[in-house]
């Protein structure tokens, strides 16, 4: 099997149209055409159904890309493993909102520095849709804090650990967490994120009661309300994230909870030698909150 023939069918599949891959990958649509009918002819059977214009592709051919991908991606990962040369490829990457404001954008600008070839594609969400995606095969790996479990077929490395602080408007009375959170009115991370139940959980054990008067899924966002005297939250200590200035600080709990942060993929990736490359990256910028 010609491996340009695959790489011509996932062009196809990410433009839309023959004519679109051709400007994608600079082949004419003839020559697509002539690509399209030798795998075709080789896997006899149809990938596309040609009663439409421009054609699509059918159930075999949508089943085919992703195992195409797979396919172009480890023999391309060879001769990079073999030679020592930058890695290149895709990289399908999910990442929860919170790393993608903090650590994830230098991660992603190193290993493109290093590796200038890598295709980098990001998409966000929760924590556990992100691991359901990573099983799926949609995603290649997850940005994700730690799962309570993990499905069969998936492994989990764990990057850096950030205490979790409450954090006061500058000047309010208190020295500990239990006073600064019955300071004011409490700014609750979204409840819905594995690290909102792992707080709630928490002031529930310690039976601390808080009176909630937002619920916000940014911590920037959270961080700017408190540094605005709106109210009292807990976050965690982000790794290459620093809180504005006008925040009072001290760790909740003693010792400090912990946000776990580390990544998720499938055991049987063919892109192992990127996702290693990212997670050293990653280990890297988390500095002193690092593992």
């Amino acid at each position: 099997m010609d491996l340009k023939h695959l790489k011509t069918l996932i062009a196809i599949a990410e433009n839309g149209s023959f004519a679109a891959a051709g400007e994608a990958i600079g082949l004419t649509q003839s020559a697509i055409s002539l690509h399209v009918k030798s795998l075709e002819d080789e896997l006899e059977t149809k990938l596309f159904d040609r009663t439409t214009r421009p054609p699509r592709l059918n159930t075999r051919g949508r089943n085919l890309i992703d195992r195409a991908r797979t396919i172009v991606e480890q023999c391309e990962g060879l001769s990079d493993i073999a030679t020592g040369e930058a890695f290149s490829g895709s990289l399908d990457i999910g990442s929860v909102p919170t790393l993608l404001s903090g650590i994830l954008p230098p991660a992603l600008s190193a290993i493109r520095g290093s590796h200038p070839d890598i295709r980098i594609r990001v998409s966000s969400g929760l924590s556990a849709d992100l691991v359901g995606r990573v099983h799926k095969g949609e995603l290649d790996v997850a940005v994700v804090t730690e799962p309570s479990q993990l499905q069969t077929g998936l492994s989990w490395h764990m990057f850096a650990k950030e205490p979790l602080m409450v954090i006061a408007p500058e000047g309010t009375v208190g020295e500990t967490d239990r006073e600064l959170l019955d300071a004011g009115p409490f700014i609750r991370f979204q409840r819905y994120a594995w690290a909102g139940r792992l707080i709630d959980t928490h002031l529930k054990d310690r039976g601390i009661r808080v009176h909630t008067g937002m619920e916000i899924d940014s911590l920037e966002a959270i961080a700017s309300m408190v540094k605005h005297g709106l109210g009292v939250s807990v976050v965690p200590d982000r790794a290459a994230a620093d809180l504005p200035s006008g925040i009072k600080k001290v760790p909740f709990g003693d010792p400090p909870l912990c946000r776990i942060i580390g990544v998720v993929e499938r055991r049987d990736n063919p892109k192992i030698h990127l996702i290693r490359a990212l997670v050293e990256i990653l280990s890297d910028l988390a500095g002193d909150k690092g593992v």
